[in-house]
């Protein structure tokens, strides 16, 4: 196979999953960074299985978990390069191990609420920026958006006028957009915001909802940076097992605070998890059952759910 022929394939198969709506940006990078890598060998189509594996473990490969997701990724092109050359060799599955998965950190709603206060008590005083940190920190935590959704919410994808309010989270991951219905406490805090905003001088600026000091959109990395600085003033640490805690693990505090609350009061977890899969934007309702494990105090209530159930069972 030419080198060109193979450049050729990868164009298509990029052209073929971004019209299926996926991204491809980081998946593109590496992809055609593997095409380079393939460059100049003399392959047949059972070699590219050995030299994709090669690659999966060479630099910039870490650990067994980013290689694993590169090996999948390039699984997933030779696969799409064997409808066309039957003699290619994919690699099989689960041949680089991925390791554990951590669990996230899950914020109590008093680590919340204290999160917002250290917020407020940002420098400068008296400018915009408390208010904006402490207001998307509210924001994550009541809704469980991804923080880069959050970050990139604009003006016009905050509407707090129709019942219910919503937010318009568009092409996030995946290439979808969702409605997202908010509380009206968190509508109420949206419009104090704003307000503040205005009153500061800060309308018309830039088109986002949360502006910088400097009257931009606020870039992902500074407040990554800001949050963390926050966590190590609370002195909040990781639990044993637990990854350290940090912007998104809000959207999971978010997704289990949801599920104790349903048990709680006696909702049909198992009916209601495809709807919170769906507000939070998951792909499939997996990645959402994935959070049932993420507390000892979840995994109680759905133990104690099932010995009720098994109760039940064994009396008919």
């Amino acid at each position: 196979m030419s080198d060109a022929n193979l450049q050729n394939h990868l164009e298509r198969y990029l052209e073929l999953r971004q019209a299926l709506g996926f991204q491809m940006r980081v998946e593109g990078r590496l992809l055609q960074d593997f095409v380079t890598f393939l460059q100049g060998r003399a392959l047949s189509g059972p070699g590219i299985a050995q030299v994709a594996l090669d690659w999966a473990c060479s630099r910039g490969a870490p650990n067994g978990s980013w290689q694993a997701h590169r090996l999948s990724i390039v699984r997933c092109f030779l696969l799409h390069l064997r409808a066309h050359l039957p003699g290619i060799e994919v690699p099989p599955p689960g041949i680089i191990p991925c390791g554990v998965r951590p669990t996230p950190y899950i914020y109590s709603e008093a680590q919340i609420l204290a999160l917002m206060n250290e917020a407020r008590s940002l420098k400068p005083a008296g400018s915009l920026r408390p208010h904006t940190y402490a207001t998307l920190i509210g924001l994550l935590a009541s809704c469980g958006l991804r923080p880069g959704e959050a970050v990139r919410l604009q003006d016009s994808d905050v509407e707090l006028d129709p019942q219910p309010p919503r937010l318009v989270i568009r092409k996030t991951k995946f290439g979808k957009s969702r409605l997202v219905p908010i509380a009206p406490s968190t509508a109420e805090a949206l419009r104090s915001y704003a307000a503040m905003r205005k009153s500061l001088g800060y309308d018309g600026l830039c088109q986002t909802f949360f502006v910088s000091e400097s009257g931009t959109p606020l870039p992902y990395s500074t407040v990554g940076r800001t949050f963390r600085g926050i966590i190590r003033r609370l002195a909040i640490h990781e639990t044993a097992g637990s990854r350290n805690p940090n912007l998104r693990c809000l959207r999971h505090s978010f997704a289990v605070r949801r599920m104790l609350d349903w048990y709680g009061q006696g909702m049909d977890v198992n009916t209601l998890l495809p709807h919170l899969s769906v507000y939070l934007g998951h792909a499939k309702p997996q990645h959402t059952y994935w959070y049932l494990t993420a507390t000892p105090e979840l995994l109680t209530k759905a133990a104690s759910r099932f010995e009720a159930y098994a109760g039940q069972e064994g009396t008919l």
